[in-house]
């Protein structure tokens, strides 16, 4: 007869299924307690009991009410030392350091993400809602012709709301306001009240990447800079070398160009979203990779960036009103509108000033004739 071992560490690649346990009940919030005080030990503890008594889904209830994983691993005849070794090894995501519980499984390093508990791979970046989300929990605790339609992330960082396969749902609440995004979840709408309907989550399909680098004695190679760019991108961040459009250079600004149709994108492939989020963390110093900088280097130079903003293109153009303006724009309109009123006003004064001399020197004229005349 086989027999189950289970144990409350690590993460496992099927999660526990128990959601209605009453730990609060009779005699099973003595064995919770029991069980609560022995694992203070840090000692295995061995629960024995007749089939269908309840161990197993004590151990997953205690698992789910401390946040923790479940670990099961099913003993039988057949079941060999190698087989217990591989569902226990544990393992570092060096793509993504905001995870917790990471276990190898079948040659893969998969974790949970932070704040939203998705298991995640780690041979692969993971998806900037599940970045989102994972960096909002552990708070808790002029260069180029800028695209019609382009627009920058204004709100920064929030809690958002991620679908099971990690992607941004269409609407985003923050208490009693809501806003439709885009696949990079990027505001794309006015904010409304909680009766906002988003019908579909429209795909950016072309992102902007602006850095300006710091003060250098010459110009960069434009041929060298492209080179190395396409070289982090495609093998840092794993994008496919297609989705990588011009990199153009004006110094000190360098801009890099994704662009990505749904139609051409395949399962499977890096989304240009993730890309542009992990390297603008990069770029700032914050790094989502495990002990692993951005380090691009030019001709044996080591490149440094000062400032890098981000502007977002979806397949269909944002709906702002005048009101989504942010207070530093609308500032800017109202000083633009107040010179050219002030401009106005001097050069109606000018005029007058300079019709009266006229009148005033014809007068004088006209009194000069009459006083020859007589």
């Amino acid at each position: 007869m086989g027999q189950e071992l289970a144990r409350i560490t690590g993460p496992v690649p099927q999660r526990s299924s128990v959601t209605d346990y009453a730990l609060n009940a009779g005699t099973t919030a003595v064995n919770a307690q029991r069980l609560l005080r022995a694992l203070q030990l840090s000692r295995p503890v061995l629960l024995e009991g007749s089939p269908g008594v309840g161990k197993t889904s004590l151990v997953a209830a205690l698992a789910k009410a401390s946040g923790n994983c479940l670990v099961r691993i099913n003993l039988s005849e057949q079941t060999v030392e190698q087989n217990i070794i591989l569902v226990i090894s544990y393992c570092i995501c060096t793509k993504n350091k905001r995870v917790t519980n990471c276990v190898q499984t079948g040659g893969t390093c998969q974790c949970q993400s932070i704040g939203s508990g998705v298991t995640v791979e780690c041979n692969t970046l993971t998806s900037k809602c599940l970045l989102m989300k994972a960096e909002m929990s552990s708070s808790k605790s002029g260069r180029f012709n800028k695209p019609k339609d382009a627009f920058e992330d204004t709100d920064g960082l929030y809690d958002p709301e991620c679908e099971n396969n990690g992607i941004f749902k269409a609407k985003q609440c923050n208490g009693t306001s809501c806003w439709c995004v885009n696949t990079a979840g990027v505001r794309r709408t006015d904010k409304h009240d909680t009766n906002l309907k988003c019908n579909q989550l429209v795909r950016t399909t072309w992102i902007i990447i602006e850095m300006k680098h710091a003060e250098r004695k010459a110009p960069l190679s434009t041929e060298s800079l492209r080179k190395a760019f396409v070289e982090t991108i495609t093998s840092r961040y794993l994008l496919d070398g297609r989705y990588i459009g011009d990199v153009e250079y004006e110094t000190p600004y360098i801009t890099v160009n994704l662009k990505q149709n749904s139609s051409r994108k395949f399962p499977g492939d890096v989304d240009i979203a993730d890309v542009a989020y992990y390297f603008e963390k990069d770029a700032k110093g914050d790094s989502i990779f495990h002990n692993d900088r951005l380090n691009i280097s030019i001709d044996n130079e080591v490149l440094n960036f000062e400032k890098t903003v981000v502007y977002y293109v979806d397949e269909i153009a944002p709906e702002f009103s005048m009101k989504s303006l942010t207070p530093g724009v609308i500032a800017v309109i109202v000083v633009v509108v107040l010179a050219i009123v002030a401009g106005i006003a001097v050069l109606v004064c000018s005029r007058r000033r300079k019709g009266k001399y006229v009148k005033a020197e014809v007068k004088e004229m006209n009194e000069m004739h009459r006083g020859l005349n007589a």
